[in-house]
């Protein structure tokens, strides 16, 4: 009997081990687990840009003032007695200063496109993320909600010594402040852009009045929510996880493309020094980490070119004025290409090879389009008229010795001011016109008419005939339009 008491007490201890080392097993794992899925999603250490001067730093905000003074002041801008550029939707047209575009122009745009695409690519084969850097609403409005939030909170280590501190009446008070004036900016910024697709002129009398329509206030709210979000909250998250471009820029690049690099070779080793030293054996890179203060994606240019880099040249700036400093030449960081680093070549080398057959086809390709696009624009008829057979009646005896068609026509007068003119149709023998030919089409407005084709029976035969629709303008002899459709014949 003691013989089994102990057998069963030496089963349970083993159990017992076994139990134990499988929870060690899984507590190991799910410990394995936590550090993989931390590796998967870093956290978000915030960014704190340092302000910085100097000729980047001036084009930075030469552009900033530029893109704002454009787009806040164009929707207000007046042109005969209306907003110069908008897009009206109700309407189906898009006032660009004197020109009036409607849908059947949507050739245009395709080509806009194409050209803005081919501009990029040219941009980034030359000189990388230029419109990241300088250009970009995400990278302007990023730039005026800093400027505000230093403004208010104060430089960077003010900034970041407020976020640290505890809660107070006068963190409250400058935080409440600084949100305050990006709602503020963001809000109008939103009524901006409605105010290209609804007349901003009659777009602000309804918001004092608050009495938005339901589609305005949406969008006013939702893109100026979108910028306060992207600007004030998010930052450089957008350019570094969910801008795609940042993705695919390295396809764009090439070893002579310009990129802001840092010049290992003379900065290597890092070390302190002081101004006008002799430091032998040490490189010119004092490792005083501005660099990586002045950078709005928080990333060390030092450890080479990286996909988080926007192009800012915020750091050439910064290097450079440490450099003057300490006596030293300006250019440890720099606009270099990857050959002109490792062959140490000099700026007319640089030059000659960004100059590269790449770049010349994109140059080529672009200004043909642009030229295109000018010239047709400039060369676009001010009349225009599509012609439609009304297919619910192909054809029809009348008169008992005429054939009758019936055609819907849309006469487009694309120029801003009252235009007569006169329709007639030919390409038959005997055929007649059975409607409205002389119109009077008001300034960028469309009129729809139905006209009758009539032609005698016995001149035709079984089938499809071509007939033409002749638009003549009464205040221009050149201003003619001709459009070809089918009379439909039964034969005789």
């Amino acid at each position: 009997m003691s013989h089994e008491n102990s057998h069963s007490d030496a089963n349970a201890d083993s159990e017992a081990r076994l139990n134990v080392a499988a929870q060690v097993v899984r507590v190991h794992a799910r410990a394995r687990a936590a550090e993989d899925l931390d590796s998967l999603y870093e956290v978000r250490q915030k960014v704190y840009p340092r302000a910085v001067t100097g000729l980047f730093a001036a084009w930075r905000w030469a552009l900033v003032w530029f893109t704002q003074i454009v787009f806040y002041g164009l929707a207000w801008l007046p042109w005969n007695g209306r907003q110069a550029v908008l897009f009206n939707l109700a309407e189906r047209k898009f006032y660009v200063f004197g020109w009036v575009f409607w849908p059947q122009d949507v050739f245009y745009l395709a080509v806009i496109l194409i050209i803005s695409a081919l501009s990029l690519f040219l941009f980034t084969a030359v000189a990388g993320r230029l419109w990241c850097g300088y250009a970009c609403p995400q990278t302007v409005y990023t730039q005026i909600f800093l400027w505000v939030e230093k403004v208010i909170e104060g430089d960077r280590a003010k900034r970041m010594k407020l976020d640290a501190g505890a809660t107070s009446g006068r963190k409250f008070l400058l935080k409440s402040a600084k949100y305050a004036v990006w709602i503020l900016i963001s809000f109008w910024t939103g009524i901006t852009f409605v105010g290209y697709f609804s007349p901003i002129a009659e777009l602000m009398p309804k918001l004092v009045n608050a009495s938005l329509g339901g589609w305005e206030l949406f969008w006013v709210l939702f893109y100026g929510g979108f910028t306060y979000l992207m600007a004030g909250v998010m930052r450089e998250q957008v350019c570094k996880y969910m801008c795609p471009y940042a993705r695919f820029q390295s396809v764009m690049f090439d070893p002579d493309t310009l990129v802001i690099t840092y010049d290992q070779e003379r900065g290597e080793p890092r070390g302190p020094r002081r101004k006008g030293a002799d430091a032998a054996g040490q490189g010119d890179c004092v490792d005083c980490g501005i660099c990586v203060q002045v950078c709005p994606t928080g990333i060390d240019i030092r450890k080479g070119l990286q996909y988080e880099c926007i192009g800012c040249a915020a750091c050439i700036d910064a290097c450079d004025q440490v450099m003057d400093k300490i006596e030293l030449p300006r250019g440890l960081i720099r606009y270099s290409t990857e050959n002109a680093l490792k062959k140490h070549w000099g700026r007319s080398d640089i030059i000659r090879h960004v100059l590269r057959p790449r770049i010349l086809i994109y140059v080529t390709v672009l200004c043909a389009l642009c030229i295109a696009l000018v010239w047709g624009v400039v060369t676009r008829k001010p009349l225009r008229m599509d012609v439609i057979k009304d297919r619910t009646v192909l054809v029809r005896e009348v008169e008992g010795s005429l054939l009758e068609n019936v055609y819907i026509l849309h006469v487009m007068n694309m120029a801003e001011q009252s235009r007569r003119v006169h329709l007639s149709v030919s390409g038959i023998e005997g055929v007649l016109l059975d409607g409205e030919s002389d119109l009077t089409i008001a300034p960028a407005q469309k009129k729809t008419l139905m006209v009758r084709v009539r032609v005698p029976m016995d001149t035709l035969e079984k089938g499809a005939h071509p007939v033409y629709f002749d638009l003549q303008a009464e205040d221009d002899a050149k201003l003619r339009v001709h459009e070809k459709a089918v009379f439909i014949a039964p034969g005789k």
